[in-house]
């Protein structure tokens, strides 16, 4: 679809893009991106009200479990208005203020949600490593003061990049690759230096996502070398099984943020198609499957979800 040439608008707005040469199949596409996104909102709200209403739930683990759901589900709704309106109203212009600011809280919440499977790694390694402090270590004001540190420093972090964004002229297409906004690709629509940009970008990737993905990993390192020295074989399986849901987490994030890096620095010979499908499994995967692993893997989520249905059955 060719966007006519407007000057006052060009300077006001961006143009998404669905899946371009597919605009008559746009309506069937709705269909798979609709489902998913309402699996998404139903899963997590369903982890959400069992953590809050089942009184044996609250315990560190659960508490940063619903900080996950929460921010997946923010994650999923920041993205939806303009996927599904593309999809369905073919609503291709988005004003510069609205960009900007989906841009904030879709980076912001991946953020976030690399912090929250950071301190979930921190509340296995004390569950495992020095059980008996597990307790007085996480305590419900600890908790807190971990999810808020993870929200602060996410949105403070991100906080500059509309401002940046902001003081570039985009006399480039204002046509974006992408059914949202994103910071990369905006970027690369302005006239000038895009150097600060890049640089500052590549800062917080690593200050938050290098960072934590390395704690993580020296987490596990620790977690391993206590759960080694277990005389009982029963006992070294029965602590890797709690921890197997988390792994599942830490993959599902990890694995699409390096596939689409990847893509993105050494995939311009690739199909457009494949930086599309890429980049939504890295917005949709994570939030869609998240309460799945965590509803197959974690027995006492397993069985309250069990009584649920069988309460609304009976």
């Amino acid at each position: 679809m060719t966007i006519p040439y407007n000057s006052s608008l060009q300077k006001a707005t961006f143009f998404l893009t669905g899946f371009q040469g597919l605009e008559d199949l746009h309506g069937w596409i709705s269909i798979p991106f609709c489902s998913i996104y309402v699996t998404v909102i139903l899963g997590n709200l369903t982890i959400l009200h069992i953590i809050r209403t089942d009184a044996t739930l609250h315990e560190p683990m659960y508490y940063f479990l619903a900080m996950l759901a929460l921010t997946d589900l923010g994650l999923c709704l920041s993205t939806l208005p303009t996927v599904l309106g593309i999809f369905w109203f073919d609503a291709r212009e988005i004003g510069i203020p609205a960009c900007f600011t989906q841009l904030f809280f879709i980076h912001t919440l991946s953020l976030v949600e690399s912090s929250v499977l950071l301190s979930m790694s921190i509340d296995r390694y004390v569950a495992i490593c020095n059980p008996l402090r597990y307790s007085s270590v996480l305590t419900p004001a600890r908790i807190i003061k971990m999810g808020l540190s993870s929200v602060l420093r996410s949105a403070l972090l991100i906080l500059p990049l509309p401002f940046l964004l902001k003081r570039f002229q985009y006399c480039r297409s204002h046509v974006l690759a992408h059914a949202y906004c994103l910071h990369l690709e905006i970027m690369k629509l302005a006239c000038s230096s895009i150097i600060v940009n890049h640089i500052y970008g590549l800062f917080v990737v690593a200050c938050t996502v290098g960072v934590d993905s390395l704690l993580i990993f020296l987490s596990y390192a620790l977690i391993l070398r206590t759960v080694l020295s277990i005389a009982s074989h029963q006992e070294r399986l029965r602590a890797l099984n709690t921890c197997i849901s988390h792994i599942c987490a830490v993959l599902l994030f990890y694995i699409p943020m390096i596939g689409l890096s990847l893509v993105h620095r050494f995939g311009e010979h690739l199909p457009r198609i494949v930086h599309l499908l890429m980049s939504y499994v890295y917005l949709l995967v994570p939030p869609l499957m998240n309460p799945i692993v965590y509803s197959i893997k974690t027995k006492q989520i397993r069985q309250r979800i069990v009584k649920k249905f069988e309460f609304v059955k009976s």
